[in-house]
């Protein structure tokens, strides 16, 4: 007779394999030793069999024990500044997530992920939109370094989800779908104050420090390439080959804008012929 016992293949999924065990059909030369070899054999079975029933995870223990423990764990991360460190067991958290993956919680866990985060990011955006608007362009920075690093903690002990779900059965990454949240939920609000403040903040120098503007411009880029019309000159200072190359249909156009430039220049007191000129001989004798 064979049964069914739960067990990790390779590729850590949990599977069910069959164990032999002693069958009333089985003949046996001293029917004594068959006996106690089949009752102790049936023994073994039914304890493991009752182990492996009372290690299966239920939706409600996954609410009540896994997922609190997994949410606290989130919230450290999220919250922490890049400098300070909390005292975080990595190990447990990866051992947490790959329970609820293999005991095929990885739906719960997904939206919970989700939710908890879209939650934090909701209370940045509020915060971002109390700050002073001097204020909002580091604040902006600051908000999006913690949780970029944030998510080079949360993703890897995420992996088996990211894995055998997201991109499984969504055909996504779990990073991807993080920072489409601080995309939606924080920089899309924003940025219409954010692209003003920073080409004002650019033609004042110093300010905003130039690896803030940097970051900023950067960042904003990465979440949404879509947003280079908005400011081009802006995103083009800092982002080198923005903009689609040159093409012979258009040599006119720059042409014509570079004559423009040269007189400006020139109505502004900048002589196109103008080099630079050592001292007169006379002028370095006077001066000794």
């Amino acid at each position: 007779m064979e049964e069914m016992q739960g067990v990790e293949d390779d590729n850590h999924n949990c599977r069910a394999e069959a164990v032999n065990v002693c069958s009333p059909a089985q003949v046996c030369v001293d029917s004594d030793s068959c006996s106690d070899t089949c009752e102790s054999t049936s023994a073994l079975l039914l304890n493991s069999t009752a182990k492996f029933h009372l290690n299966v995870m239920t939706a409600e223990e996954y609410k009540t024990v896994y997922w609190p423990k997994l949410e606290r764990a989130i919230e450290h991360l999220l919250t922490q500044s890049p400098m300070e460190h909390i005292s975080i067991s990595y190990e447990q958290i990866y051992s947490q997530v790959y329970k609820c993956v293999c005991q095929q919680h990885s739906e719960l866990l997904y939206n919970d992920l989700m939710w908890k985060i879209r939650s934090h990011l909701e209370q940045v955006s509020s915060e971002l939109q109390a700050s002073p608007a001097e204020d909002l362009i580091e604040n902006f920075n600051l908000a999006l370094t913690r949780y970029t690093a944030a998510l080079h903690c949360i993703v890897p002990v995420f992996i088996y989800m990211n894995k055998f779900y997201i991109e499984t059965k969504l055909n996504r990454d779990l990073r991807d779908d993080l920072m489409k949240l601080f995309s939606d939920h924080v920089a899309e609000k924003h940025v219409g104050t954010l692209l003003p403040l920073l080409k004002k903040a650019h033609s004042m120098p110093f300010q905003v420090k130039p690896s803030t503007m940097a970051s900023v411009v950067k960042g904003l880029y990465a979440l949404r390439p879509d947003w280079v019309p908005l400011a081009p000159a802006l995103f083009s200072r800092f982002i080198p080959q923005i903009h689609p190359p040159a093409l012979e249909s258009q040599l006119l156009y720059y042409a014509d804008q570079d004559k423009k430039l040269q007189l400006e220049l020139h109505q502004n007191g900048f002589s196109r012929y103008a080099v630079c000129k050592p001292p007169a001989v006379s002028d370095v004798k006077s001066r000794g």
